[in-house]
């Protein structure tokens, strides 16, 4: 197997700054596990094996209420159901790839390592190891998420209320969605999941989530089949060559 050094490190390079967000979220997931009364291996076993910060904080949240164990496999899968339309994203470019690697990489995949390996695959060269970038981005995530969890369950009642940890995540998800909005579909796509994420934001198991997501994938589709203005269209130079955009 050929490892490419340079898009691994690529990867952990891209994804340390995120670091700064995802940290305190779990170690907020560590003490939300903690005020629920789970085990330290439950808490730590759905670090390393689910690796899902949104659904583990549900999960942890429904056990504290006595929610049937049904009841939280299923809403924890509504609300991974967003995984999906990641994987359908990145499916071009990893279809190559060993069976082995696909579930490696899909194991991998959150929102934070979605949003720079896909910046990193519509990049117009033609590296091969890009893959490679993805491993480097999903294993520091992974890492970190150990550590900032296992601190949290063991020593968050430490940590004051009036840090509001929580607030941190939310500039990381502003921080990673900026960059992509590059065109009008992305844009439209953005602000219909946006304002229909706040208008749903009380339908029971998280339902909002997915009524945004679903409002946002309409909304750029719609985006996408609009007309371009004829000013916005770019003319060719005037010596006759092409001018690729």
């Amino acid at each position: 197997m050929i490892v490419d050094r340079a898009e691994f490190v690529g990867g952990i390079r891209a994804q340390l700054p995120i670091l700064l967000g995802t940290s305190p979220f779990g170690l907020i997931y560590g003490i939300l596990a903690a005020d629920a009364g789970l085990s330290v291996d439950v808490t730590l076993g759905m670090s390393l094996f689910v690796f899902a910060g949104s659904s583990q904080f549900i999960a942890a949240g429904l056990f504290a209420s006595g929610t049937p164990g049904l009841i939280i496999v299923l809403t924890t899968l509504i609300v991974n159901l967003r995984h999906m339309l990641y994987s359908a994203s990145l499916a071009p470019y990893t279809r190559h790839l060993s069976a082995g690697w696909k579930w490696l990489l899909s194991f991998l995949l959150t929102d934070e390592a979605y949003a720079v390996t896909i910046t990193r695959y519509r990049r117009g060269d033609n590296a091969t190891g890009r893959h490679w970038f993805f491993l480097g981005a999903g294993l520091t995530l992974w890492v970190s998420w150990q550590v900032s969890s296992a601190v949290g369950y063991l020593f968050g009642a430490q940590i004051p209320d009036s840090w509001s940890l929580d607030f941190t995540l939310a500039l990381t998800f502003i921080a990673l969605v900026i960059p992509t909005l590059t065109d009008r579909p992305a844009v439209l796509a953005a602000l219909g999941a946006g304002v229909t994420a706040v208008i749903a934001h009380n339908l029971p198991y998280n339902l909002g989530l997915i009524v945004a997501v679903l409002a946002g994938i309409g909304a750029g589709m719609l985006a996408e089949r609009l007309p371009v203005k004829p000013d916005a269209a770019v003319s060719a130079p005037a010596d006759g060559s092409v001018c690729d955009v």
